[in-house]
């Protein structure tokens, strides 16, 4: 039965690597075009999306399984900011979807810690979605006045003498 788990597992890391992989990409452009809150969500959610890694990890080496560290889905090279936090909102909604089936499927294997570390993992990418559909609704409310203004706070920012 912990075969099963760890396949599961090992799905996650590698569905993990490749949302670190895409936020951080998603973070540097959000950086380079000036829009500096929406590029710190971004990081942000890379770093929880490691800290998820690492979690996993501890319970695959628990399960006494290997660690595959590899993405699992290519790089979607987008540098619209409405495109990001759309794709980044279906992908949460995916992974909500995925991790549910996953405490599912482990509670069936017998495995209610790794359940647990599923059902855990679904908190926190609804959080993640949650944030995202906030940004994509406050585009939609303000438009590109909203963006403008956090690039007018990077200029503000800068502009100070240190």
């Amino acid at each position: 039965m912990k075969e099963k788990s760890i396949a599961l597992l090992n799905k996650a890391i590698g569905d993990e690597l490749s949302a670190i992989n895409q936020y951080m990409y998603f973070h540097f452009h959000c950086d380079d075009q000036g829009y500096d809150m929406l590029g710190a969500l971004f990081k942000k959610t890379a770093i929880e999306e490691m800290r998820h890694v690492e979690k996993i990890a501890d319970r695959i080496l628990f399960l006494k399984g290997d660690i595959v560290m590899e993405p699992t889905q290519k790089m979607h090279y987008i540098s619209d900011i409405r495109e990001m936090l759309s794709f980044s909102a279906k992908e949460e909604e995916y992974a909500i979807i995925q991790y549910n089936q996953f405490a599912k499927e482990s509670t069936e294997n017998m495995d209610s810690v790794t359940k647990r570390l599923f059902e855990d993992l679904v908190i926190d990418e609804e959080r993640h979605f949650d944030q995202f559909d906030t940004e994509i609704d406050n585009l939609e409310r303000f438009g590109d006045r909203y963006l403008a203004l956090q690039s007018i706070e990077r200029s503000k920012t800068r502009s100070v003498v240190q």
